[in-house]
């Protein structure tokens, strides 16, 4: 296991632009504005060729009795108690906060090396200006810095490696992430959906412990936080994301920043479980956000959550198949499954089914057997005449997987509607039971003519 240095301290104090800075790039949402970071945030990092963890956390608010922030300190809690070192952070300008000193001594009750970042000295006149002497009398090795100019933070890293412990076999470099990996590899999940349909909650279920903060009040979520667990002897990291709105109802800064973040989540996932709430269906907005993940080419899967709250459980499963056929045709083929993140009921199946597309999607089909699926889509159901000539499929291949893509020659490939192209996948998923994005790239059958009367029937 690789050591853990966690970032803590008050609410908008740089943590996570100190987060940002430490691990080279920008993962956490960094606005001047409190309370933007709730939930644990992780990351790699490399000081002098010394490898780590790094841990963004929230705001911590000593005394808070408010339900949410109560939530936030405690994920904050329970990173200084994993953590190997602590980095209490506070603004040098604004100077040391009652906040500052209790943060300060339930640090210093835990026995772990803490080191002080005096954040937003952004220069060595503005050291001279300010002054820290106050910072020195919380007993910490006090390191001035700026996390949004990189100054003196080489510092501070070199004095959290001097404490951590010993390096292990463990902490050799792992190879690295093949996205085109084939069937076994690790699953990275995404779950996205609408603001309060309970996204950290399912996550918190399927990783048996509360990881990310859940509550009632719709926008609790952020940013994108991910968190890795093992299931049926296979890893799985699983990411949260902030909920998304229509676009006409965002119009705070950080709630774009969280949108784009929950996109960018879905292009790096494996799969995306797109989940919804059985007791206030979005349909349009659910259609919308499925799209995106189809249009990305992730594997989804449709879930309805809180269904433990649904009385007449078969005829609204009925309803819903209904509506997901009418409203959800363009990832008709994904799993539709009907959990409670708050029970329990079936959640783990979302691991199941995970793991099962992502393999899927990495799958290899063999050209004779598709060969003989175009033959004989063509035989029975040949595509309409254009101007008169037949059009007419000569060979299939799969060119690409994450999606899986199949090229298919054509003697005349723009005569190939939309609606003819739909028909080629539908048959095409039911002949290789397929339950994962699929691309058709309909080419030029080499040597054919657009127009040969020899040809006509």
């Amino acid at each position: 296991m690789l050591p853990l240095v966690a970032l803590v301290g008050r609410p908008n104090v740089g943590k996570s632009t100190l987060f940002n800075r430490i691990v080279g790039r920008r993962l956490a949402i960094v606005e001047d504005t409190p309370g933007v970071t709730r939930d644990r945030q992780y990351a790699e990092a490399d000081h002098d060729g010394r490898r780590f963890r790094v841990v963004d956390t929230g705001g911590f608010t000593p005394r808070a009795e408010e339900q949410l922030v109560r939530a936030v300190r405690e994920q904050a809690e329970a990173a200084i108690r994993e953590a190997d070192v602590l980095v209490l952070a506070v603004d040098a300008e604004q100077g040391l906060s009652g906040s500052d000193r209790e943060l300060a001594a339930l640090l210093r009750k835990g026995g772990k090396p803490v080191l002080l970042a005096a954040n937003k000295v952004d220069s060595v006149r503005r050291a001279d200006a300010l002054d820290l002497g106050e910072l020195h009398s919380l007993g910490f090795d006090v390191f001035p810095l700026s996390a949004e100019h990189g100054r003196g933070v080489s510092e501070l890293l070199d004095a959290v490696v001097e404490r951590f412990p010993p390096a292990t076999e463990e902490e050799e470099p792992a190879p690295a992430e093949d996205r085109d990996a084939g069937p076994g590899g690790p699953v990275r999940l995404a779950v996205i959906g609408r603001p309060n349909v309970g996204k950290s909650t399912l996550l918190n279920r399927l990783l048996g412990e509360e990881r990310f903060v859940a509550s009632a009040m719709p926008g609790t979520t952020r940013d994108a936080v991910s968190e890795s667990t093992d299931y049926k002897g296979r890893k799985f990291v699983l990411v949260d994301t902030a909920g998304l709105r229509k676009k006409r109802h965002v119009t705070d800064k950080v709630e774009v920043f969280s949108a784009q973040r929950a996109l960018r989540a879905v292009e790096r996932a494996d799969v995306v479980v797109v989940l919804t709430d059985a007791t206030e269906l979005g349909v349009e907005q659910d259609a919308r956000i499925a799209a995106q993940a189809e249009e990305r080419g992730r594997a989804v899967i449709l879930c309805v959550n809180k269904w433990d709250l649904v009385r007449d459980q078969e005829s609204e499963a009925k309803r819903l198949r209904e509506v997901a056929a009418r409203h959800l045709q363009h990832v008709g083929y994904a799993p539709l499954l009907f959990v409670s993140a708050l029970t329990g009921t079936r959640v783990q199946r979302i691991l199941d089914l995970a793991a099962e597309l992502h393999d899927q999607a990495a799958t290899r089909l063999k050209t004779p057997e598709l060969n003989d699926w175009v033959q004989k889509t063509q035989d029975e159901h040949p595509a309409p005449l254009w101007h008169g000539y037949p059009v007419r499929f000569s060979y299939a291949v799969q060119i690409g997987i994450r999606p899986i893509t199949i090229a298919v020659q054509c003697n005349r490939p723009q005569a190939v509607d939309d609606a003819y192209r739909r028909f080629l996948l539908n048959r095409l998923r039911d002949r290789f039971q397929l339950q994962v994005p699929v691309r058709l790239v309909i080419r030029r059958k080499s040597g054919a003519t657009p127009r040969g009367r020899s040809e006509r029937t």
